[in-house]
């Protein structure tokens, strides 16, 4: 008998994971399925093979003898071309994602849907909150427009509230259609999965049991959230046709910027300016927190863009319930609008500063250096 290289036939190493070997089975099925390749009358047999393979290889025993022994060792233990046998296990599985790949959702893992009742959908909206409010918590009301339960016939669809089985499914909800060489489950065109009609249609729904209304939610933002954080609210999407459970509703969060503070985690950070007396002498300035102003003493000879840290001033976190920092960044600022006698001050203070040279500019000398060093090497 011919030996198979049965990694080659689903294009994967040898080394490959069960993970890989499932999705590379179901690729080469995809690829040479019959009902996809009418005009290859080689791709039934290219898809057998891969059958073949994957029924091996998915067998940890069975992968380990081929393994060792190779493909005439267990050539009988699988189904495949000339082998007889059947599939087992997880092979089903793989096949019901296949069929939904290519006939548009005709399988489904796990077996065939029942019918009753189909769920809603879910609904996801986006809410812009204040920084204080996502720190602090707020209740916010909004108004959505959704679908609801049709308050006449509760939801029924029915005027009368009286549903009789479908003849097409049996009641069952699916139909079974023939692909090529498989039989496939589909949703019943007639009840739509619901093994149901509804001979006296509600006029105010149509037989739905739903419509579209604006539905005002209190919703509750809890403390702590921040950017791209969801709220989900359980049942409060659209309602199901006839009676279906409703969906859930998931709130995305947008914390909108703020004119002090911007928030990274559980940090906050804010710019604050201080006069350029308090950073040569030092001093005490007022920094805002969310707990109030708080005093931070600026040491003398404090450079534009020094950071200071205030532990346990940033943001409670909605998760951990630990609390972060607050990160406050000094900027020196210019005095602007000078008097005739303060402009006198500062010219006698920079007679001063210029008689001591580098001793009151230390970082000057060294930018000076360098930018002598640039040019040297520039000009030379």
């Amino acid at each position: 008998m011919a030996q198979k290289d049965l990694y080659a036939i689903l294009g994967i190493q040898k080394s490959a994971t069960q993970a890989e070997i499932k999705k590379a089975f179901k690729r080469t099925a995809m690829k040479f399925h019959p009902d996809r390749n009418a005009d290859d009358p080689t791709a039934q047999d290219k898809f057998k093979e891969a059958q073949m393979a994957y029924e091996i290889l998915k067998d940890e025993q069975k992968r380990q003898t081929y393994d060792q022994y190779g493909f005439d060792a267990v050539s009988g233990q699988a189904g495949g071309p000339g082998h007889g046998g059947g599939f087992q296990g997880d092979v089903g599985d793989i096949f019901g994602d296949i069929f939904s790949d290519i006939f548009g959702g005709g399988g489904r893992r796990g077996g065939a849907r029942s019918a009753g009742p189909q769920r809603g959908r879910d609904v996801q909206i986006e809410m812009s909150v204040d920084l204080e409010d996502a720190i602090n918590g707020v209740n916010k009301e909004i108004k959505i427009p959704t679908m609801v339960a049709c308050d006449p016939c509760n939801g029924s669809g029915s005027k009368d509230g009286k549903t009789t089985s479908c003849q097409t499914c049996n009641g069952i909800g699916q139909v079974r259609m023939q692909q090529g060489m498989f039989s496939v489950q589909q949703a019943c065109p007639d009840c739509r999965g619901q093994g149901t009609i509804t001979s006296n249609p509600c006029g105010s729904c149509g037989g739905q049991g739903r419509k579209q209304e604006s539905r005002k939610l209190n919703v509750k933002i809890p403390a702590g959230v921040d950017q791209g954080d969801r709220i989900r609210l359980s049942g409060k999407g659209e309602a199901g046709p006839k009676g279906g459970p409703a969906g859930d509703l998931y709130v995305d969060i947008q914390v909108l910027p703020h004119d002090i503070f911007v928030r990274e985690g559980d940090s906050l950070f804010c710019e604050m300016p201080i006069e350029f007396t308090t950073a040569c002498l030092g001093g005490e300035i007022k920094v805002p927190t969310l707990s109030g102003e708080v005093k931070l003493k600026v040491p003398s000879e404090t450079q534009s863009g020094k950071q200071f840290r205030l532990r346990g001033k940033g943001v409670k976190s909605v998760r951990s319930h630990s609390t972060g920092d607050l990160y406050c960044k000094v900027s020196v600022e210019t005095p602007v609008n000078l008097s005739s006698e303060q402009k006198e001050l500062l010219e006698k203070l920079a007679e001063t500063i210029q008689e001591a040279g580098d001793k009151n500019n230390p970082k000057r000398k060294g930018w000076f250096d360098n930018v002598k060093s640039f040019l040297d090497k520039m000009t030379g």
